[in-house]
């Protein structure tokens, strides 16, 4: 197939992902996401064959494969973008071989830019390319010229006509226009698609040509003398020594605290700030003891380094230990489970630069080691439901530690929406009291019927809520339960919200004079009363 014929191909594809994408892609869509991945790879493979020979690229578009899997099962943002990840690495890796993880995002960065010209720089392109051949009679002007006459000559008989014979008026006022905004909005998803998959059949050959991250490239900016760097590292480490040993004596051994403070407020006030703590001390490191460098050769300089990196590790581990604490007193939430797997990927990064230290690695293999654990934690938050997983660690807290767990809150439970819905489920059937049960069984029935609603519409149904649906009805059936009369509504935890205060408005009493008051007044305005005459009484 000669070049035209292949660029035809490309165009043909990326068409029929358009029109896939506009039947499958609505508003809150499910495993169809996953349907038109899995059709992106395979436009890929079929017009762009030489992705599968390559050594590099294959493993990419697996990759590439394995997260199409995971956005039919539960699609996400984040999986669509590590997705988008893996497969314009296969698109680019041909072109190029893999040097380092930062000289690649910036390859990417790039990548997602030009996609934006990308098609109309391929159609200038083309039109010039058919003007030296003497074939722009083939062109769209040409194709315009053709077709504008019969099109404008045509919609002026229509409408002559329509105005003349009342049937083919009729029929014309039976159609119905589609909205406005609809189109409107349809079209510009259209051009994103384009967008997003032409740069991939045709990525640019200036996304390839970022130059690789040298050895003296980090550090190189910021290079500080000896005896700046060891005056800097003794000052750090007796500051991160008081933190360290306030943190062993009140949070490790459970020493009391001062007056006034709490252990709660103790351990949630430093959890993230610690964490950008040791995140400033991992950046200095790396940029002022490159390897090869003089104050990397001082034995004094590495000695103070690695005490300071084992100072940080103490340091994330007391951040991590103050999140759990918090959750211990208050429950799980996403947002702390997400800080506890950031923490984990924090305390990796510093060993990692412990160990380039000590081994003399590369900045290359630095960058490539902290990215792949970075892969790691996103795909594996991608994968793994963080709502449910914090819905299953709280009811598995109450059923087993009772009143003495930290108190379940059922709002937040309910917000998680289909991520709960099992665990409802479970601490509803281990739950003893009948207001209790009677909550967990409106909040339960609510998210059930929310998620049936979205699995009964095809462009919504996934199969982690189908297993989740029918794991529930396993257990309760399909039957609504049988629930208090809550006339007045219920609060967000499942509570029978009492009828709101009717303000009584009381009426004025009737004044009666008594027997021993004094005749009111004769008001001013009013006339005088007549005397009466002996024959006018009866």
């Amino acid at each position: 197939m000669n070049r035209n014929g292949k660029l035809m191909a490309k165009a043909g594809a990326a068409l029929a992902l358009i029109v896939l994408a506009e039947i499958l892609i609505d508003d809150g869509n499910g495993a169809v996401v996953g349907g038109f991945a899995f059709a992106w790879i395979t436009a890929l493979l079929l017009t762009r064959r030489a992705i599968w020979h390559d050594g590099l690229a294959r493993p990419a578009l697996i990759a590439g494969a394995g997260l199409a899997a995971v956005l039919v099962d539960d699609p996400s943002v984040l999986g669509w973008v590590l997705f988008w990840t893996a497969l314009s690495l296969a698109a680019l890796l041909p072109r190029h071989g893999f040097d380092d993880a930062l000289a690649w995002a910036r390859r990417l960065g790039w990548h997602a830019m030009s996609a934006v010209v990308a098609p109309l720089k391929d159609a200038a392109r083309l039109s010039m390319v058919r003007q030296r051949r003497g074939t722009s009679s083939g062109g769209f002007r040409a194709i315009g010229a053709v077709v504008a006459l019969p099109s404008v000559g045509g919609v002026v008989f229509l409408g002559l006509f329509a105005n003349a014979n009342p049937l083919i008026g009729q029929a014309f006022s039976r159609i119905v226009l589609p909205d406005p905004w609809a189109v409107t909005w349809r079209t510009v998803f259209g051009l994103c698609v384009l967008i997003t998959i032409w740069a991939s059949l045709r990525p640019s050959r200036r996304t390839t040509r970022a130059t690789q991250i040298g050895e003296r490239s980090i550090g190189t900016a910021f290079e500080p003398g000896v005896a700046t760097l060891i005056l800097s590292l003794v000052t750090f480490n007796v500051i991160f020594a008081v933190e360290n040993a306030l943190d062993i004596v009140f949070l490790w051994s459970g020493a009391g605290l001062p007056a006034g403070v709490t252990m709660a407020d103790y351990a949630h006030r430093g959890a993230y700030s610690l964490i950008v703590t040791a995140l400033l001390a991992a950046v200095f490191v790396l940029l002022a003891l490159r390897p090869g460098s003089a104050a990397a050769a001082s034995p004094l300089v590495r000695r103070l380094v690695m005490v300071w990196i084992v100072q940080n590790l103490l340091l994330v581990a007391s951040s991590a230990l103050r999140t759990l604490d918090y959750v211990d007193a208050y429950g799980m939430t996403v947002l702390r489970l997400s800080a506890l797997a950031w923490m984990g990927l924090v305390a990796t990064g510093l060993a990692l630069i412990g160990w380039r230290l000590l081994a003399g690695k590369s900045a290359s293999w630095l960058i490539n080691a902290n990215a792949l654990a970075a892969v790691t934690v996103l795909v594996g938050a991608s994968v793994v439901d963080l709502g449910a997983t914090a819905a299953a660690w709280n009811v598995r807290t109450t059923l087993v530690r009772g009143k003495a767990g930290p108190p379940l809150d059922l709002c937040y439970m309910a917000r998680l929406g289909s991520s709960s819905l099992v665990s409802l489920a479970m601490l509803e059937q281990h739950a003893k009291q009948p207001g209790l049960r009677d909550r967990l069984a409106y909040l339960r029935w609510e998210s059930q019927v929310e998620t049936a609603d979205g699995q009964a519409y095809w462009r919504r149904w996934t199969p982690r809520n189908a297993r989740r649906l029918a794991t529930v009805r396993a257990m309760f059936g399909t039957k609504a339960p049988r629930l208090r009369s809550a006339p007045d509504g219920r609060s967000c935890d499942g509570l029978i919200l009492p009828p709101p205060m009717v303000e009584e408005t009381l009426a004025p009493l009737p004044i009666q004079a008594s027997k021993t008051s004094a005749p009111l007044p004769p008001s001013p305005t009013a006339p005088a009363p007549k005397p009466l005459t002996p024959g006018a009484q009866q």
